[in-house]
C-alpha cells in the first residue's frame, strides 16, 4: 500500500529529476504553484493531505513520464530502466503551418527529420519543435510537442486543432458537438476559441510536451 511520504516523495523526486522545485513542477503541469507546496502537506492540526490523481496524473503527462517510472521514484529506486529509444518524426512548428507536410487527418507527409526519444510508443506520433511561444509558461520556443493523430481525442485532454484555413491551434478541448468545438487556452490568460464544426479539419491529441 502506498503510504503518504511515498506520495510526495515520488514528486520531489519527479521534480528534481527535470531539475524543477515542487511549484516549476506544478505550473510545467499547468496547476496552482502552491499545488506540492510541503505547507500544504498537512493541515495545521496536522491531518495528511494528499495530492490528487488529476494533480498527479497532469504532472506525469506534462513531464512525459509513465506510471511505472513514479513508482520506481517511489520505491527507493529513482532510475527506472531504460528504455531504448526509438526514432521520432520531428519537424518545426513553422514548417508545418503551410500544411505541406500534413494530410486532412494530421498525419505526417513526406520526409520529416528523425531524433532519437524513449518512452512512445505510438507509431504514428510525431514531434513539432516550437520556434515561437505558443502559450508559455506552458509551451515555449524549444519545447518539443509530442502530437498523436491516432488515439482518440476527450473532454480536457490537451490537443492540436487545425482548422481549414490551415491555423494551428494549441489548447484544451473543451467541447465538441455536431454544429461547434470550443477549445480552452492552455494560458489562462487567454480566451477560449468557439469555432463552427465545419470549420474544423481536425484534431490531434498532445501526447506529453518535452522542455
Amino acid at each position: 500500500m502506498l503510504t503518504h511520504d511515498q506520495i510526495w516523495r515520488g514528486i520531489d523526486r519527479l521534480a528534481e529529476r527535470h531539475g524543477l522545485s515542487p511549484s516549476a513542477l506544478a505550473r510545467k503541469a499547468g496547476l496552482d504553484p502552491t499545488t506540492f507546496n510541503r505547507s500544504k502537506r498537512r493541515t495545521r492540526e496536522g491531518k495528511l493531505r494528499w495530492p490528487s490523481t488529476e494533480s498527479l496524473a497532469k504532472v506525469l503527462q506534462a513531464t512525459g513520464t509513465s506510471f511505472q517510472e513514479f513508482v520506481a521514484l517511489i520505491e527507493d529506486n529513482p532510475e527506472p530502466p531504460a528504455t531504448p529509444p526509438r526514432r521520432l518524426r520531428a519537424r518545426r512548428l513553422g514548417e508545418l503551418e503551410p500544411l505541406v507536410h500534413l494530410d486532412a487527418s494530421g498525419f505526417p507527409l513526406g520526409e520529416w527529420d528523425e531524433i532519437d526519444f524513449p518512452r512512445i510508443e505510438d507509431p504514428d506520433a510525431y514531434g513539432i519543435e516550437l520556434d515561437r511561444d505558443v502559450a508559455p509558461p506552458c509551451y515555449r520556443t524549444g519545447d518539443l510537442v509530442l502530437v498523436s493523430p491516432r488515439q482518440s481525442v476527450r473532454r480536457a485532454d490537451r490537443v492540436l486543432l487545425c482548422t481549414r484555413d490551415g491555423e494551428l491551434l494549441f489548447g484544451v478541448l473543451d467541447r465538441r458537438t455536431l454544429t461547434r468545438v470550443v477549445l480552452d487556452p492552455l494560458d489562462p490568460r487567454g480566451q477560449p476559441r468557439d469555432l463552427p464544426a465545419e470549420e474544423l479539419a481536425w484534431l490531434a491529441r498532445i501526447v506529453m510536451v518535452s522542455q
